[in-house]
């Protein structure tokens, strides 16, 4: 699973047959050391447009509070900056946390989005605040023991139903309008949920990938075909970083291994510059910690993150992978997407 420069250990490079797997995007719209939100945000449709004329699936942005180094809070309002500034690429969210929301006001966010770029929506939901418990109490949410995520969704869904099966309470702009709904997970819940409800799954392996394969197995073990989809679709993130060299990638990765580092120690911060010798930086024990966070991960020039990338693909079959590739320079992150929609045909994978 882990697909790592050489800096970071060993791996058994397997081959895999082709197949047209989708490759989208993942981004937090990452504020850089002495830069600023507005900026994140313009490097953010940059960003989109860039992999738009690369080819690249869809586009997605994730909803977190308090992160000085994140600027994707107000996500929904992300989005639709994202799909005005693009014109084929699907645009989504990976995803909206449910529970710090009503589910009748996203009803109404996505539905105004699916609106106004109609068929270009991803709904992806999270079951976790994004948020310390301050934060989620700051956005009104009920702190309360009791986890109402099932039924929380199953409202949600509700909405988007015609009004003649929800006349009670209804969403306008909202009811009728097919917004594709995925789960996304860190462990096997919402692959249990996802499986039982017959919608699409996506797992969060960029950051916690311990359970990414029995959460599969779960998935596809426990599928329920639904009027939404026929059969599972699993979807898996992956840390990409591709340079020229495996030297200059593994060099540009310190500052995400820097950013992981300051989430270990319960200080997260903006995305800092690259360094020379990240063992200047962590302990041994800090170190073991942040390795075990980004094992699913492929840095290194073109051919050591082909060869990364076809190993994850075997372990997984996923049926898509959501990269994500945050760096302190912007022209670093174009260049890394470039150079990984190259090598997408060597790895059956596909771009439009």
């Amino acid at each position: 699973m882990i697909a790592l420069a050489r800096h970071l250990g060993t791996h058994r490079y397997v081959s895999i047959s082709m197949h047209a797997t989708p490759l989208s995007v993942l981004d937090l719209s990452p504020i850089v050391a002495g830069s600023t939100a507005a900026q994140a945000l313009a490097n953010t449709l940059d960003l989109a447009r860039h992999v738009e004329r690369l080819g690249y699936q869809r586009f997605w942005v994730a909803e977190h509070h308090g992160m000085t180094g994140i600027a994707s809070a107000a996500t929904a309002v992300v989005i639709g900056h994202v799909a005005g500034g693009t014109s084929t690429i699907r645009v989504g969210s990976g995803g909206i946390m449910l529970p710090n929301h009503a589910p009748l006001v996203i009803a109404e966010q996505f539905g105004t989005l699916e609106s106004l770029y109609p068929g270009r929506i991803d709904l992806g939901l999270g079951r976790a605040p994004g948020s310390d418990h301050r934060v989620a109490r700051a956005l009104r949410r009920s702190l309360g023991s009791g986890d109402t995520f099932p039924q929380d969704l199953m409202e949600l869904r509700s909405y988007f139903r015609p009004a003649e099966l929800n006349p009670a309470v209804r969403a306008i702009p909202g009811e009728g309008l097919d917004v594709p709904i995925w789960l996304l997970g860190s462990s096997d819940f919402s692959a249990r949920l996802a499986a039982e409800l017959g919608l699409p799954f996506a797992f969060a392996s960029h950051f916690a990938p311990a359970y990414l394969l029995t959460a599969l197995e779960i998935y596809r073990e426990n599928f329920r075909p639904s009027e939404s989809l026929a059969k599972p679709y699993a979807m898996v993130a992956v840390n990409v970083i591709a340079a020229e060299t495996d030297d200059e990638a593994f060099h540009l990765f310190t500052s995400p291994l820097q950013q992981f580092l300051n989430l270990v120690r319960g200080a997260p911060g903006q995305i800092a510059p690259p360094v020379d010798d990240m063992d200047d930086l962590w302990t041994p024990g800090e170190r073991a910690a942040v390795e075990s966070m980004v094992r699913c991960s492929a840095v290194g020039a073109p051919e050591t993150v082909r060869r990364g990338l076809n190993s994850l693909i075997e372990q997984t079959q996923a049926d898509e992978l959501i990269v994500t590739t945050h760096l302190y320079e912007h022209a670093a992150r174009l260049r890394s997407f470039e150079l990984l929609a190259g090598i997408v045909p060597e790895l059956g994978l596909r771009v439009a």
